[in-house]
């Protein structure tokens, strides 16, 4: 990898973050969280998170600087999140790269978040190499061949909710704190995980493509017969439902391509058990595991720097002329 210093922005949704790579050195890595503030709502509100990357993004960006140990003027290369995402928030990062890259007359590259996902597994790892890429995260579920930076083949995604969607509004069904998703594995790790039979949703569909919402709907249909609700094992059922899907597909994607290598990133491969799972299921059959690092996995910058880094590497170049781009696709 060269030796390009990075400055990339993240501002897809409600975390505003910054981080400094040369190379492939991650010298900084800031993230603003706003877990706190959307907690008061139960989710994500649009406005309230564009006005909070508003008044955190400087100081952001200049604690991620100082923490590198560079200026500014010393930076190669620009980056910010181009989609998909929120509209309000994104623009506010790509704005703000754009101006520092044209103030410094220096390059500008705008990423896409599920392919800066998609290949932060990777990072530290030798770099990009053939493999299965699962990203499973609160917007996103799907399986990607992954062939170099850039070359991708979509084996499926879901046809409704993603799998972190799905945790969130369970974990909301049963009244736990926002986000709900890492409060269910919580409680997971307590409950009986036979305690009820959720459907495994596409499971035998023939495909790589994904369904949770039905199993979201058992799950509120079960809580509506229930006077006394055993939240632990509704938890741990419904973990053990999500994540038999997740690595049966996953794991097959492997062996019907022939890859040797599975790259799983995105929020939900915090998931304890989904870790457990998949690990031994790709022990069994001989498969590398790549998981990409905690830090990593929800929104950051480090990923975004990452990407760039690797694009730049690979020829692809990006101009000042793009925008972001909420409903924004993986290039396939």
């Amino acid at each position: 990898m060269s030796a390009l210093t990075v400055l990339a922005i993240e501002t897809s949704c409600d975390e505003t973050a910054a981080a400094v790579m040369r190379g492939d050195e991650l010298l900084s890595s800031e993230v603003a969280s706003q877990i706190a503030l959307h907690a008061l709502t139960g989710g994500v509100v649009p406005e309230v998170a564009s006005r909070n990357h508003l008044r955190t993004l400087r100081p952001v960006i200049a604690s991620a600087l100082a923490k590198a140990g560079v200026t500014a003027g010393e930076i190669d290369v620009f980056a910010a999140t181009r989609g998909p995402g929120l509209a309000t928030s994104l623009m506010i990062g790509l704005s703000a790269a754009k101006g520092m890259a044209m103030g410094f007359r220096k390059p500008f590259a705008a990423v896409n978040h599920i392919e800066a996902h998609l290949l932060s597994p990777f990072f530290g790892r030798g770099g990009v190499r053939p493999a299965i890429g699962l990203v499973v995260s609160g917007g996103h579920t799907m399986l990607v061949e992954i062939e170099a930076v850039g070359k991708y083949r979509l084996l499926g995604k879901t046809c409704d909710d993603a799998a972190g969607e799905a945790f969130d509004k369970v974990g909301k069904l049963l009244g736990l704190p926002y986000p709900g998703g890492p409060n269910v594995n919580r409680l997971a790790c307590e409950g009986n995980a036979m305690r009820f039979d959720f459907p495994r949703s596409m499971l035998s569909s023939g495909d790589f493509a994904f369904s949770f919402s039905g199993l979201k709907t058992s799950v509120r249909y079960l809580l509506q017969k229930m006077d006394t609700v055993p939240v632990a094992d509704v938890c741990a059922s419904f973990q053990e439902a999500v994540v038999d899907v997740l690595v049966d597909k996953t794991v097959r994607a492997a062996l019907t391509t022939r890859r040797k290598t599975i790259a799983v990133s995105g929020g939900v491969s915090c998931n304890s058990r989904l870790r457990e799972k998949l690990s031994a299921a790709c022990s069994a059959r001989g498969i590398e595991l790549l998981l990409a690092e905690p830090s990593l996995c929800t929104d950051n910058a480090a990923m975004i720097a990452y990407a760039a880094s690797l694009r730049a590497d690979a020829g692809h170049a990006n101009d000042l002329a793009e925008d972001i781009d909420p409903n924004l696709r993986l290039a396939v």
